[in-house]
């Protein structure tokens, strides 16, 4: 199964194509943090600050939960195509930083995603 990681901003629209979306919008916003604003979820700073809270970890780990069961069961049933969509704000950080934890997690379940930042430098 060929399998994609989108991050976006809500404020630019919904990736149309995706087939799962997910909004984390609730977790804290480096672009309100003065040092952090410029910079993106590429950059290790605001990695560090996105996953530093409690509600990253509790996302992440129901997401790897929920991914285990649905991957493997969308290539039994022979789904050929599978598109993961993650929102923030603008696309520029908590997206990003959430997309790239997917695309490891995916990983590390045997799957080779390609992992794409829609909205980056926007």
């Amino acid at each position: 199964m060929d399998t994609s990681v989108v991050s976006f901003g809500f404020k630019h629209g919904l990736p149309l194509d995706a087939d799962l979306v997910f909004d984390c919008r609730f977790l804290p916003n480096p672009h309100w943090v003065p040092e952090l604003r410029a910079l993106t979820g590429l950059d290790g700073a605001v990695r560090e600050y996105v996953l530093s809270g409690p509600d990253s970890e509790a996302l992440l780990a129901r997401l790897s939960d929920l991914f285990e069961l649905v991957l493997p069961a969308y290539a039994r049933e022979g789904k050929s195509y599978l598109s993961i969509a993650i929102g923030c704000t603008g696309g520029q950080h908590r997206s990003v930083v959430i997309a790239e934890e997917v695309g490891a997690m995916m990983r590390r379940l045997g799957f080779s995603p390609t992992v794409h930042h829609r909205d980056l430098g926007r």
